[in-house]
């Protein structure tokens, strides 16, 4: 594998960018790490940040703002970076990539959207019933989210957005109340493959390894397998973390889709190397 000029943009070096750099050296491969916090440069013209020649780019940021800019701005100087900037930036937006993936027909649990702290009310009863879960527009690893089981929990909620200021409080994505078996699957997508899924069990109603949900392998079916390629295609990523609830009366639906994923905890539990896999594809990608 080696000829490959790798660049791998990071904000810290987690256990998964470590095993990038590993394992792409164990494999030949050129790669060359760079600190985004530490980066300056002139868009269109990269002779300020010292990338010299690259074949490819993988984007490891944690930060959603440094893996969405600094993605742009290797974009600007015709580096090919999975993810691409759109993936990242549709990926982030919980709207948006409902949108996208009811579009493509890809199942989702029913969700609504308001853009004021009094319409919120008006959804109840008109579509949506008690309880429901109040998600921020952007964010990740199960963070803000909050289970509504009453109208006084509504308005605890609506309360604390009003004193928020951000204007991105104001804006409520709401989703139905999945009944999970305890479980939900984060499924992996790498190119037009998945190879590998974990479920995430826990007794409380957030499931994210990252909430204490654990990990233990999964088996993927044909339909998982197809649901995940087709979400993957709805947003455009060649390499995605799928999170997947099982509904109890519409099967699958795809809860959300993580640009950047983190991994660790599906290599501890399965062993499949999934960072090989993904060095792979991006080796097939520079050579194309």
């Amino acid at each position: 594998m080696g000829g490959v000029r790798l660049l791998l943009l990071y904000d810290i070096l987690r256990w998964e960018e470590k095993s990038f750099i590993d394992t792409a050296r164990k494999l030949g491969v050129d790669i060359i790490p760079l600190h985004v916090p530490t980066v300056f440069g002139k868009v269109g013209d990269k002779s300020l940040t010292g990338v010299g020649e690259v074949d490819v780019a993988l984007q490891r940021s944690v930060s959603f703002y440094n893996s969405l800019e600094s993605t742009i701005l290797m974009e600007s100087y015709g580096i090919n970076v999975m993810n691409k900037s759109y993936t990242i930036m549709t990926c982030q937006d919980k709207l948006w990539t409902t949108s996208l993936l009811v579009r493509n027909g890809v199942p989702t649990p029913d969700t609504y959207v308001t853009f004021n702290h009094d319409t919120v009310y008006r959804i109840v009863g008109n579509g949506l019933r008690y309880p429901f879960v109040v998600k921020p527009i952007h964010g990740s690893w199960g963070k803000l989210l909050a289970l509504v089981d009453d109208e006084e929990d509504l308005r605890t909620v609506v309360e604390h957005r009003s004193f928020m200021h951000n204007p991105m409080y104001s804006v409520y994505y709401v989703q139905e109340l999945v009944r999970k078996p305890g479980r939900d699957i984060r499924v992996f997508t790498v190119g037009e493959e998945v190879p590998v899924a974990i479920y995430r069990y826990s007794d409380h109603w957030i499931t994210n390894t990252a909430r204490g949900g654990k990990a233990v392998p999964a088996q993927i079916d044909p339909e998982l397998e197809d649901l995940a390629l087709r979400a993957a295609k709805a947003v455009g990523g060649d390499f995605l973390g799928i999170d997947v609830f099982e509904h109890p009366e519409k099967g699958y639906v795809v809860d959300e889709v993580n640009a950047v994923t983190e991994f660790r905890n599906t290599v501890a539990v399965t062993g499949y190397d999934l960072t090989r896999k993904v060095l792979e594809h991006l080796i097939s990608v520079a050579r194309e």
